[in-house]
């Protein structure tokens, strides 16, 4: 159902937000733009089952980045989608999470304004919200926290190696109830060091998720004073969403998806080895 102004079709590209992880988490309008597109531009972290919803004969371009990896550089990126879009394609940009959440999607948008390409947005969830989420941590709880601040890890420019140095931690470190760092588990040690230095408790929870809302997630809980080691033996790698503060002790009752039935998933299967490139 659409509403007001909104039409569908209206635009040659969509930067479309693809979700957490788990591919029931796309958003109604995102797959059905995936599975009208001429062209789907994607990136590491969608899963591949989303890809399988598009026509037989639509163009998949594989676009993916990791820590230290660009397999296409950004500007490259924004040349294909100018060029399908002039070239009459129905484009669609499918990023992981929500593509303006340190997604880089407001870059694109403005290169198709710069090249006067209409364009459509289609928010997804995010990971900051929905991993925290299947790790039974809600983000604000009355009473323990009543807000909350979503940072990145990764510094301002591939040339600086201080975590977060576009973001003041010292500042936030006792200005928010909860912190969520997105690709943050590289540089835990410099985050970690910088919110104890800036005043926040040693016994403060600490949970970092990975592979979250899929099948393979995997939760290491601890403190400030002790993740460090617990991470080290866990050798855990990205995609991790790192969550800090009070809330993170309500998981041990509210860890719904660790209860499931477990499935029946080898994490070598394509549908995650593509994703670990």
């Amino acid at each position: 159902m659409r509403t007001g102004r909104h039409r569908l079709n209206a635009a040659p590209v969509a930067i479309v937000g693809a979700g957490p992880g788990d591919p029931g988490l796309i958003t109604v309008r995102g797959l059905t733009l995936i599975r009208e597109a001429d062209v789907i531009v994607y990136d590491r972290l969608v899963d591949p089952r989303l890809l399988d919803e598009a026509r037989p004969d639509a163009r998949r371009i594989f676009v993916g980045k990791s820590a230290g990896r660009h397999c296409v550089p950004q500007s490259r990126i924004n040349d294909l989608l100018v060029a399908y879009a002039r070239g009459g394609a129905r484009v669609v940009r499918l990023k992981g999470g929500d593509p303006f959440v340190f997604g880089r999607g407001g870059e694109e948008a403005l290169a198709l304004a710069d090249a006067g390409i209409p364009f459509e947005i289609v928010p997804g969830v995010s990971a900051a919200v929905a991993v925290p989420a299947f790790a039974g941590i809600p983000l604000t709880h009355r009473g323990v926290s009543s807000s909350f601040a979503v940072i990145t890890g990764h510094p301002a420019s591939e040339d600086l190696d201080d975590a977060g140095s576009s973001v003041d931690l010292e500042r936030l470190a006792t200005a928010v109830d909860t912190i969520v760092v997105l690709m943050g588990v590289a540089r835990l040690s410099k985050i970690v060091t910088r919110l104890l230095a800036a005043g926040r408790a040693p016994d403060t929870p600490i949970a970092l998720v990975r592979w979250g809302t899929t099948d393979v997630q995997e939760t290491v809980s601890g403190t400030l004073a002790d993740i460090l080691g617990r991470a080290d033996a866990a050798q855990l790698r990205p995609p991790v969403v790192v969550v800090i503060g009070d809330v993170v002790s309500l998981r041990d009752r509210l860890r719904w998806f660790d209860e499931l039935p477990a499935a029946d998933v080898d994490p070598t299967s394509v549908a995650f080895a593509s994703l670990e490139r």
